[in-house]
């Protein structure tokens, strides 16, 4: 999944303003790690997606990530790793982390769904509740406000939604063909899977142990009006890092988002 999204809010620090309550705080998560990120080669043939570096930064993808978690309560996470695992396993061996984290290694690839499933049993508090995602997803929001949204819902599985900006430019025209004006990177009109997740305790029961979730288990919970969609609000930062231009493009809001802090 991969989806331009502009410079709309710090990429490198958490909101500062004060979070509803959650009736269960949510305090452990899984990072999925695990794909062979073949659009980003040359970068990761020798690390996993997760471990690519922001430029400018200094810091991989996973560690932007493990900050964000520790950040928003979390201290516990599950990283659920495939390809290039002993690299990463390596990697968390001697990074300076704000949480603890053990990994987890399909020993052949389960899908999305199946590596969920693998890694929540290796959460430490298999009865409460848990948030899950993409190892490369870049963002900063509110995860306890998403929690208190999940709980307010009474909802097994909660995701949050993303409106990401579409890479090319519009045109708009009136009813006659006249071209009215030039749009550069509108937003999209469809909200999309931020791949940023909520779960209780039960939805790992209804994970498939191998496949996809998106296709198994999210629609049987959409029909019992079980599953819930939360919006990330209008200014918050989000990217998926999937591409080399993913890479430039957060370099990039990273490096305006800095110059602006100091003129």
């Amino acid at each position: 999944m991969t989806a331009d999204s502009g410079p709309t809010a710090d990429p490198a620090s958490p909101p500062s303003h004060q979070p509803r309550p959650t009736t269960t705080p949510v305090t452990q998560a899984v990072i999925l790690a695990g794909g062979q990120g073949s659009r980003l080669r040359p970068y990761t043939d020798d690390r996993p997606k997760p471990l690519v570096e922001i430029p400018g930064t200094g810091t991989p993808i996973l560690g932007h990530q493990l900050a964000w978690l520790a950040a928003e309560g979390v201290t516990d996470v599950v990283v659920s790793c495939g390809h290039l695992a002993d690299v990463l396993e390596e990697w968390l061996d001697t990074a300076d982390l704000p949480l603890r984290v053990r990994t987890v290694v399909e020993a052949e690839p389960l899908g999305r769904g199946g590596g969920l499933k693998l890694a929540a049993k290796a959460l430490p508090r298999p009865d409460e509740p848990w948030y899950a995602t993409n190892g490369d997803i870049w963002t900063r929001f509110s995860l306890r406000d998403m929690a208190a949204f999940h709980h307010e819902r009474d909802a097994v599985a909660t995701l949050a939604l993303a409106r990401p900006r579409i890479p090319w430019g519009a045109v708009e025209t009136d009813q006659f063909g006249n071209v009215l004006d030039f749009i550069e990177a509108p937003p999209s009109p469809f909200l999309i899977n931020a791949g940023l997740y909520v779960f209780s305790p039960e939805f790992a029961e209804l994970l498939p142990d191998v496949g996809d979730h998106e296709r198994t288990t999210f629609p049987q919970l959409a029909r019992g009006k079980r599953l819930a969609g939360y919006q990330l609000a209008i200014g918050v930062y989000w990217r998926a890092i999937d591409t080399a231009k993913d890479l430039t493009e957060a370099a990039k809001e990273l490096a305006a988002y800095r110059a602006g802090q100091n003129s």
